[in-house]
């Protein structure tokens, strides 16, 4: 697979079987070369900011429009209905998400969707949802595109061969993908396959401002790469489906032809993918923690400035070195809501419990932080130069919304960790009023 690098932008690509299928020097031609059909994608408001403007141009074999009319479809546990269960502002965590097995259960992307948290709501154009997803067979002559607002994926296990209407993007573990608004795709797996997704109503992705840090840093824009254009002219005689997520539900409509027909394309409008371990670290270097903002890969922004409704935060493989300073995470409470899961390796706060394919959720102001053995030994070591994290890749959606869970998440799934609180019932107080 070949891709163009660079974040968000302006691209042109044509597949190579048809030279010279953009037009030159205009975006609808009266007739556009190889017979093909000029349709624009907007992914915002056309008199937005240039700096804001997202639209891409697509040439195809014949327009989106050539559909029937799209009926519901079942949604299985996807869902934006956030009262369905109690509030509940525990601390909680969830052990590795089962993979059903195939062929007994055969479950294909769209069918393994399940929603674990979220808040707001899609027809106002601010929220945001947080997905598991869990599949073992690929999807077969059908798609998704998302009218809600953009899918962050991170897969955990397993590769996703995802095909766009922009191209192809091969995902492993350790690498993520977005999805934005309204773009057709299809997802091929190779087994059980298991991951997380992160879901922005009304708020597209951007790298996060670096302020003092300077020009460089973080997530470098070379490295995020977007798929070249590929298109395939095939007939589907037995009815190609297309599923649009609407309103927080899910809609099918029939078509007799692949939606992936786009024979070229140019604009700053796509899908792309980012590999994790190309992140450069901001650390701090004497003592004491730097926030975890420094750890930011990408952001959404909320209408407050200096306030995302949600941020993608890694915590890669490091250095510590910070002298006379506790190095593991503080204890803390927050004004977001902090979702966090593992992709592989052992978390530094806690090596046990937290496991690939699980998560935790510390909801606003709930307080959280190191179970009581890694406190013992953090406070006891010491202190040099030390890899931190090392074959581990932990993430964190932060949000300033304050996040409801699902009732798949509290009860269905079975996979909620009720024991999850006594990691810290053995932190034991060492207050001496005699000794300073």
């Amino acid at each position: 697979l070949q891709y163009m690098s660079g974040f968000g932008n302006e691209h042109v690509s044509e597949d190579p079987r048809c030279p010279g299928a953009l037009p030159e020097g205009q975006n609808n031609p009266q007739v556009c070369p190889y017979g093909l059909y000029a349709e624009q994608l907007s992914g915002s408001a056309f008199t937005c900011p240039r700096s804001t403007n997202k639209r891409s141009w697509l040439y195809r074999i014949l327009p989106s429009v050539c559909h029937k009319p799209f009926k519901p479809l079942e949604e299985g546990h996807l869902t934006h209905n956030w009262d369905e269960v109690e509030p509940d502002p525990n601390q909680l965590r969830w052990k590795p998400f089962e993979i059903p097995k195939a062929p007994q259960n055969k479950m294909d992307f769209v069918n393994g969707l399940h929603t674990l948290c979220g808040a707001g709501e899609p027809r106002g154009r601010n929220g945001i949802a947080v997905h598991i997803f869990i599949c073992n067979t690929s999807m077969l002559n059908r798609c998704l595109y998302n009218s809600d607002g953009d899918f962050l994926i991170v897969p955990q296990q397993g590769k996703l061969l995802i095909t766009t209407e922009f191209g192809k993007m091969l995902v492993e573990p350790n690498e993520i993908c977005v999805i934005q608004e309204g773009m057709r795709f299809s997802v091929e797996v190779f087994g059980e396959t298991r991951g997380y997704i992160l879901e922005v109503y009304g708020a597209h992705f951007e790298l996060p401002d670096l302020g003092p840090i300077g020009a460089n840093g973080l997530a470098n824009p070379r490295d995020f790469l977007v798929p070249v254009a590929w298109y395939e002219d095939r007939q589907v005689p037995g009815g190609y489906t297309v599923i649009s997520k609407y309103q927080g539900k899910l809609f099918a409509a029939q078509q007799d032809f692949s939606p992936f027909n786009v024979v070229a394309w140019h604009g700053n409008y796509t899908p792309y993918k980012y590999p994790l371990e190309k992140f450069m670290v901001i650390n701090a270097v004497a003592f004491d923690h730097a926030d975890p903002s420094i750890f930011t890969v990408l952001t959404a922004k909320s209408t407050r400035p200096g306030v995302a409704l949600a941020d993608f935060v890694i915590f890669p493989p490091r250095w510590g070195v910070a002298n006379n300073t506790f190095r593991p995470p503080y204890y803390h409470r927050n004004c977001m809501s902090e979702f966090m899961g593992l992709i592989k390796g052992h978390y530094e706060a806690k090596e046990e419990g937290f496991q690939p394919g699980g998560a935790s959720l510390h909801s606003m102001m709930t307080p959280h932080g190191p179970d009581a053995d890694c406190f013992e030994k953090a406070s006891k070591a010491k202190l040099e130069p030390e890899r931190v994290a090392e074959g581990t890749m932990a993430f964190m959606f932060e949000s300033s919304l304050s996040l409801a869970v699902t009732k798949w998440g509290l009860q269905t799934s079975n996979r909620l960790d009720k024991s999850y609180y006594k990691c810290w019932e053995p932190l034991k107080s060492h207050f001496n009023p005699k000794c300073k």
